[in-house]
């Protein structure tokens, strides 16, 4: 029996190094630019923020410590976070009726036809896309000063907001029980009450809570164009030179998004449990 000579055996060329796609580069040269766009039109210098240490250091002088006194600033204070508390409240819950109205007619899985889903959609775009800075500034014009012009603005761009959130999540639901009523010759309103809206209550919720936490955030930012609530303050602290009470505001608003932040953490975790 012969034997045959055994050819080495030959390694694996290494892998050739992949280099960068045309369309990668192009994307990145893209990005780069764009970078450099934007730095040169905010006019970004850290050399000036260094060199403005100063005034910083003077600012923090007049602001340090907060000023506490009770009945001129602290109490005040606190009244006025139960404003922007209320604010972000009502413009949350009373934002639901329309936001989950135009929800439905905006979601493929309930829309009764092609035009009606396109219009819902438009009208949500609208109201997300203007911000509710500038709905508090048209309401202020329209009702006066005070929280009131805060919670219309909270409630039209809320709308917005969380009918899209609410139409993207009912879009993603198993579609089989809404088929089956469909066959079994059930209403659009039907569909949705009994095999739509069902499968999408705790996103629901979860998205309300998370809207509910950021409304309260922005009723601070309405107060400051008078809108009521602890911006007001904030706002007139600023203008009087008075930045030891304003970090006293600042401190309270801190207390009020924690406490906002930990129930909507906790009654999240009960809806999931």
């Amino acid at each position: 029996m012969s034997t045959g000579t055994l050819s080495p055996q030959i390694p694996p060329a290494p892998p050739r190094r992949r280099l960068i796609s045309p369309a990668a580069g192009a994307v990145t040269a893209v990005v780069v630019a764009a970078h450099a766009l934007a730095w040169h039109a905010t006019e970004f210098s850290p050399a000036a923020l260094v060199q403005g240490w100063r005034g910083m250091a003077d600012f923090l002088g007049q602001a340090l410590p907060p000023d506490l006194s009770w009945q001129q600033v602290l109490l005040p204070s606190l009244r006025a976070a139960l404003i922007t508390l209320a604010i972000g409240l009502l413009g949350t819950t009373l934002s639901v009726p329309p936001a989950l109205g135009l929800a439905l007619l905006a979601a493929r899985t309930t829309a009764p036809n092609r035009w009606v889903y396109q219009a819902a959609r438009s009208i949500l775009s609208f109201l997300r896309a203007v911000p509710d800075v500038v709905f508090a500034l048209i309401f202020v014009t329209a009702v006066g000063l005070g929280p009131f012009a805060g919670v219309l603005a909270l409630i039209l761009h809320n709308t917005g907001v969380m009918g899209k959130l609410w139409a993207e999540a009912m879009e993603e639901i198993d579609l089989g029980p809404r088929d089956a009523l469909r066959v079994g010759g059930a209403s659009g309103i039907q569909i949705a009450a009994h095999a739509v809206l069902p499968a999408v209550v705790p996103q629901f919720v979860g998205l309300l809570l998370y809207r509910f936490d950021v409304n309260v955030r922005s009723s601070l930012v309405l107060g400051l164009v008078g809108a009521g609530g602890i911006g007001f303050l904030v706002n007139q602290s600023i203008k009087l030179f008075r930045f030891d009470e304003m970090v006293t505001h600042l401190v309270v608003v801190m207390a009020l998004v924690v406490a906002v932040d930990q129930l909507s953490a906790y009654v999240r975790r009960r809806i999931g449990a």
